[in-house]
């Protein structure tokens, strides 16, 4: 452990996004002062991202760490905004510190905070994130979650195995909070924005308490936000899909005309139910085409949302309660 920590300055932070989930940030702070100790705890300085929370703080432990403040918002804008919130209002700052990323419900193990600081130590120019190597979710939940990569592979050609939970080198901070992607997706947004990262596998715990407010149309969602931060390759890669498919429709009338010219193969309207079918899919191929090509101008062309410069717009304030 102090081998790690001489490789780190005197304060680390800790971004946490949160949305009524008081009980159980409170219990994952006292887990994280006992099991990694005096010597790491008083160096980590949190920060709570408070996504306009209903109920108040008054349960939390006092005294854990170097520092606890609450970044309060004008509004709920869910849980990947609230994370950008948060590393645009750190990068904001006179000093940038090295800051980890973690979640409030106790599935980001705080035992695992050693060994991200353990492998961003030996990859100091990386952002590292906690790649999930077992989950405790539900049969149903891991297998929507193995389709949602495959999906995210086949449409991106990038592979996604990390969720939130990741360490951000201090020098990494600044660039990331002008990455306008992260304001949709965070993991999504450091692939898109080729700063350099890497992965170390570790175990997803179980909450510590309450209930997760993640449903499934929440789930398509985030999966759908994940995509949308590669939306000019995803548009690509559905072109060239179109594409083929136009090439294998006229293929296929080539073959129909052939045969019905040059056999005596004869069933009554069958050549032309499949020649209407196929000019049915050039057809569709070629308005979904010109939809992404103008969807991809369009996007290319508005102004992007940069984080850093227009955070300030969400703060209400930022309470310091110790």
């Amino acid at each position: 452990m102090n081998g790690i920590l001489t490789t780190y300055p005197d304060r680390i932070n800790i971004v946490i996004p949160l949305f009524n989930d008081w009980q159980a940030l409170g219990l994952l702070l006292e887990r994280i002062q006992a099991v990694n100790g005096s010597a790491l705890t008083c160096r980590l300085a949190f920060l709570i991202v408070d996504d306009c929370s209903i109920a108040n703080y008054e349960t939390l432990p006092v005294g854990i760490g170097q520092s606890l403040s609450i970044l309060r918002l004008f509004r709920n804008v869910g849980h990947q905004k609230a994370i950008a919130l948060g590393i645009s209002y750190l990068a904001s700052l006179p000093e940038q510190y090295p800051t980890i990323v973690m979640d409030s419900d106790g599935e980001d193990r705080p035992e695992d905070i050693v060994q991200l600081l353990q492998t961003g130590a030996d990859n100091p120019d990386c952002i590292v994130f906690a790649h999930r190597a077992k989950r405790h979710e539900s049969l149903l939940f891991r297998t929507f979650y193995e389709v949602y990569k495959t999906v995210f592979r086949l449409l991106t050609g990038k592979v996604i195995t990390f969720g939130n939970f990741s360490l951000i080198p201090a020098k990494k901070l600044r660039k990331l909070a002008y990455v306008s992607e992260i304001w949709n997706n965070y993991p999504g947004g450091v692939i898109r924005s080729r700063l350099p990262y890497t992965a170390v596998p570790l175990e997803r715990g179980r909450r510590l308490a309450g209930e997760s407010k993640m449903n499934f149309v929440s789930l398509i969602l985030h999966g759908l936000s994940a995509v949308s931060v590669l939306m000019d390759t995803t548009a690509v890669r559905l072109t060239l899909f179109c594409v083929i498919m136009v090439v294998a429709s006229v293929f296929g009338i080539g073959v129909v005309v052939a045969l019905r010219l040059l056999t005596d193969t004869a069933v009554p309207g069958w050549a032309s139910y499949l020649v209407f079918s196929f000019l049915i899919v050039i057809l569709q191929a070629f308005l979904i085409s010109l939809l992404l090509v103008f969807m991809v101008l369009s996007y290319r062309t508005q102004p992007q949302f940069i984080p850093a410069r227009q955070f300030h717009d969400f703060v209400e304030a930022v309470e310091e309660v110790y």
